[in-house]
């Protein structure tokens, strides 16, 4: 009571209001439900471009579907599909189901999700009333030395007496100026921006685990160039041993079919490495072990899908870093209402009714109740500068998430924009690797024929027949570019493109 009692005086002081006048305006401000602090609202992102100059003879027929316009809003959880079945290789279809069963990774941003939901419902367990019960029972004794509370001299009196004594108490703060309220706001945004992450890792583990595997295959494809360019190595350097040894070529001739069979074979140990190592990798994602883990070697067969890239603005929808980022800046507004909040008085109802006597024969007798109700207010006054410190850090939070959904939102157009034009460009470059592959084995069937005619040396073969190893080697590098390059699109998109088209 003494403490409302200087608070009332301080209304009066400060304000210049009678006690009747504060009291009456703390009464209209519990009504209202106030809650200091701005209003949440989505600032603008970027400039969002109205079509993707990286699609352009992308996909002919729907050139339009580049140039329309919406208003987005970041929706991560929006259902992705299962996105890598139109690659339609079952091989990876049973893959991306392992790693989303298994992968270790994916298991702790659920559990981080299931944090941020914990979380969120602690904070929100202060909008209710808190009432606990406990029980004691002491045995003590007073002391004769105590003093009178009415004469401040020594009672010259002890006793010894129990105290059985079992409290039902309740606590409740006001939520007057919103500081409950707001970080309610803030833990929600919290727990939403971790959803979002959840997302991200999904489509960043779905999509790392094609990358790896289109790579593996990729190198599948280099091996059975190698092994089968070997095969035609080592039967070019006997037919030249034969020829030598009939003294139709010379020992030069025999040293260079010797030298290209040998650093065709010294470049399969390095391919053979790299398989492993996406092997064990792609046994990480699955969550195995990799000792264990086999997959069999098998060339790559299938082409690239052609991925329509859909509407610029709808990027802010599908991408989930880019709504994780918006609701992280939703979180952090509310936190700036929350250190606002903190510079006004905070007020708690507190209750209590229960039992007390000195012996348990008449614990439960009506005169054994007791009870007790009344506010409480407490008004910070000197801080020592926390109050406004700890406002400046929750609106310099705020202008970091703003500066970081802003530069979210850059990065996946910068990401689309370089995914587009690698499936252009990484298309009409294989065109023309395939082209040049036609050309250079029909040059080495040539060559093959005049040097068993005796009218050239080998020298000419071994060019012409690294020429072709060459061009097929990268032949089969660009195919899994194309197919890595598909995949990275996708996840550019957030994943998820199909449903867009239809639109």
């Amino acid at each position: 009571m003494r403490r409302v009692k200087k608070f009332r005086k301080h209304l009066s002081a400060r304000w210049g209001y009678n006690s009747r006048v504060g009291f009456s305006l703390a009464a209209l401000a519990l009504v209202a439900g106030c809650a200091v602090g701005p209003d949440y609202k989505r600032p603008e992102a970027t400039t969002i471009p109205a079509a993707y100059t990286g699609a352009t003879n992308v996909v002919a027929t729907d050139a339009g579907t580049t140039n329309g316009w919406k208003v987005a809003e970041p929706q991560a959880q929006i259902s992705k599909g299962n996105w890598w079945e139109i690659f339609g290789d079952a091989e990876l279809n049973e893959l991306e189901n392992q790693a989303s069963a298994a992968n270790q990774q994916l298991k702790v941003a659920v559990a981080r999700l299931a944090e941020a939901r914990a979380q969120m419902d602690a904070t929100r367990a202060g909008l209710f009333p808190n009432i606990s019960l406990s029980g004691s029972y002491t045995r003590q004794r007073s002391s004769p030395n105590a003093p009178l509370s009415t004469t401040g001299t020594a009672s010259g009196r002890s006793a010894t007496f129990n105290d059985f004594y079992v409290p039902l108490s309740l606590g409740y703060e006001v939520d007057l100026w919103g500081r409950v309220r707001r970080s309610v706001e803030s833990a929600r945004a919290q727990a939403q921006a971790s959803a979002d992450d959840l997302e991200t890792i999904k489509l960043m583990i779905q999509a790392e685990v094609a990358v790896d595997y289109f790579t593996l295959r990729a190198l599948d494809a280099q091996r059975a160039v190698l092994n089968s360019s070997i095969q035609v190595f080592t039967k070019s350097l006997e037919l030249t041993r034969n020829l030598r040894a009939g003294g139709a070529v010379s020992d030069l001739d025999v040293a260079q079919a010797q030298t290209v069979l040998k650093t065709t074979q010294a470049q399969l140990p390095a391919v053979t490495l790299q398989r492993a190592q996406f092997e064990h990798a792609l046994a990480l994602l699955a969550g195995q072990p990799a000792s264990t883990f086999r997959l069999s070697e098998r060339a790559l067969s299938i082409a690239p899908p052609l991925i329509p890239p859909g509407l610029p603005s709808a990027l802010l929808e599908r991408r989930p870093d880019i709504s994780a980022a918006e609701r992280r800046m939703a979180s952090a507004n509310a936190s700036i209402g929350v250190a606002k909040a903190a510079f006004f008085p905070t007020v708690q109802l507190n209750g209590l009714a229960g039992l007390e006597s000195l012996n348990a024969g008449t614990f439960f007798n009506a005169s054994s109740r007791l009870w007790a109700v009344g506010p409480s207010i407490t008004l910070p006054i000197f801080e020592g500068g926390k109050l406004r410190a700890n406002l400046r850090f929750a609106k310099a939070t705020y202008k970091e998430m703003v500066a970081a959904y802003r530069q979210s939102v850059l990065t996946a157009f910068s990401e689309v924009e370089d995914n587009l034009a690698a499936q252009t460009l990484l298309a009409n470059q294989y065109a023309t690797e395939s082209d040049a592959l036609v050309a250079a084995r029909k040059q080495l069937e040539i060559v093959n024929n005049q040097y068993r005619d005796g009218l050239i040396t080998y020298l000419e073969v071994a060019t012409a027949e690294s020429t072709t190893l060459n061009v097929e080697f990268t032949a089969t590098q660009l195919r899994g570019q194309q197919l890595v390059a598909a995949v990275t699109l996708v996840k550019a998109l957030g994943g998820g493109w199909q449903e867009t088209v239809k639109q």
